[in-house]
């Protein structure tokens, strides 16, 4: 028997399509996704939907969404295993005919006596070619079945403790770890990279394998996500899912790399990394065993740093596409206007049109800021820097910066007490872009005006 070798690298992402694609599943896909690209493999899309109930159309088109949305394209497929069953069925008579699988008609109450009276041994079942009975593979009664795990190393089960497992119920339907050893063998996968919760059903697979006379792939079982509590990652961390991290104005190139980071590291502990470093550098031998652990914060810190390096049109872009989303459209020569003077300040998408929305809409209300710094020494200071707004000549950021801070220092006041009842009265809130380059981009008029309305 052998092992499938590295040459002509193919991988798989076979994922359940029950719900949206959360964040362990998105890693999987990446992992995947580098093994191919980075070895000019095939990364073959599967799609394992035989619960017919929960996979429906709509689930498998949120998969989908989200692999485009991470920019991970497959080179085969998506493949529908449950289009696959005939080949299943093909392959279950061939093992029956090899003597290495028999028709059993016992029920889990037969099962359980016969382990009560062998000592809880695996189940050993009698041929009985009878309607209505389930198929079973034969498990060696002696040896281990060794699951060879690039992460893990070896990890050996004993055959006399697995029972001789269904791989077909009573009514012909074949069951997952027939149908997955049956497709792995047949598409020619050499890598399986999944998650630690399949481990357990790799040596069911690896037996189907052998019975099936084919090659063995390499494993590799990834480590659960936690979130920062220690705790198995959900949504009480935060987002869940890939279209969530979309929602919350997440780019696309930030995720990839904080989720390549997810157990695995370079040695010489790179973190920043665009897609061509991921795929020339990832090795799936470098996973470590333990848990990762998901963190939003540090996330958000590492989506900031690839949205202040990104070229002024196509942040444009992205900031536009993510508030379409939102049903805001705004022209595009005054959204890159914006967008030039709220690069270095936002760390999201979602965190963009909140600080440029002033410059679009009127003030918005927010008693807090109003009542902080809208009192009547902040309107005195106030008045000031209307008559400085009204004179200052050219009407831009540098020279707005020399005249205000020319203003501050004359009247020895701190910086704070001038600039946040200014940032108040043009924005009406307490955050915005530079308030330099706020008012620059406000413009002059629509300044003055919005001082005015504050003073009254």
């Amino acid at each position: 028997m052998s092992t499938a070798s590295n040459d002509n690298v193919r991988v798989r992402f076979a994922p359940s399509p029950t719900g949206a694609l959360h964040i362990g599943g998105a890693r999987t896909a990446l992992y995947n996704w580098l093994m191919a690209r980075g070895s000019g493999g095939t990364f073959v899309l599967r799609i394992e939907d035989t619960d017919r109930e929960r996979s429906t159309p709509e689930n498998v088109e949120q998969i989908l969404d989200a692999l485009r949305w991470l920019e991970l394209d497959w080179d085969e497929g998506p493949y529908s295993q449950f289009e696959r069953r005939e080949r299943h069925k093909e392959a279950i008579e061939r093992l029956i005919e090899a003597g290495v699988a028999y028709r059993d008609p016992a029920t889990a109450e037969d099962v359980r006596a016969w382990k009560a009276e062998h000592g809880n041994r695996g189940y050993r079942g009698t041929p009985k070619d009878v309607e209505g009975a389930a198929v079973r593979l034969r498990v060696p009664d002696d040896g281990e079945t060794v699951v060879e795990d690039v992460i893990r190393g070896p990890v050996s089960f004993p055959n006399a403790a697995q029972d001789d497992f269904v791989i077909a119920r009573g009514d012909g339907t074949p069951l997952y770890n027939l149908a997955v050893a049956v497709d792995d063998a047949e598409m020619g996968i050499t890598d399986v990279v999944r998650g630690d919760e399949h481990l357990s059903n790799t040596p069911k697979q690896v037996l189907v394998l052998r019975a099936l006379g084919a090659d063995v792939p390499r494993y590799a079982h990834l480590p659960l996500l936690h979130g920062p509590d220690g705790k198995k990652l959900s949504k009480r961390h935060g987002a869940a899912s890939v279209q969530e991290l979309r929602d919350a104005g997440y780019l696309p190139e930030a995720v990839r790399n904080y989720l390549a980071l997810l157990g695995w590291g370079t040695e010489d502990d790179t973190t920043l990394m665009s897609t061509e470093e991921l795929i020339e550098r990832f090795r799936i031998e470098r996973v470590g065993r333990s848990s990762a652990i998901f963190d939003e914060r540090k996330l958000r810190w590492m989506n900031g740093r690839f949205m202040r390096e990104l070229p002024l049109d196509e942040y444009t872009d992205a900031v536009a596409s993510h508030i379409a989303a939102e049903g805001i459209e705004v022209g595009r020569d005054a959204l890159k206007a914006a967008c030039a003077i709220a690069q270095d300040k936002a760390q999201t998408l979602a965190e963009v049109w909140p600080l440029i929305r002033f410059l679009f809409e009127p003030p918005v209300d927010d008693p807090k800021a109003r009542e902080k710094f809208l009192k009547p020494e902040h309107l005195e200071n106030l008045r000031g820097v209307r008559a400085v707004l009204a004179e200052t000549e050219p009407f831009d950021a540098p020279t707005l910066e020399e005249r205000l801070t020319a203003f501050v220092e004359e009247r020895g006041l701190k910086p704070k007490a001038v600039y946040q009842p200014l940032r108040v009265a043009i924005t009406g809130t307490t955050v915005s872009p530079g308030i330099f380059d706020s008012v620059a981009a406000l413009g002059r008029e629509r300044t003055l005006e919005r001082v005015d309305a504050a003073l009254d």
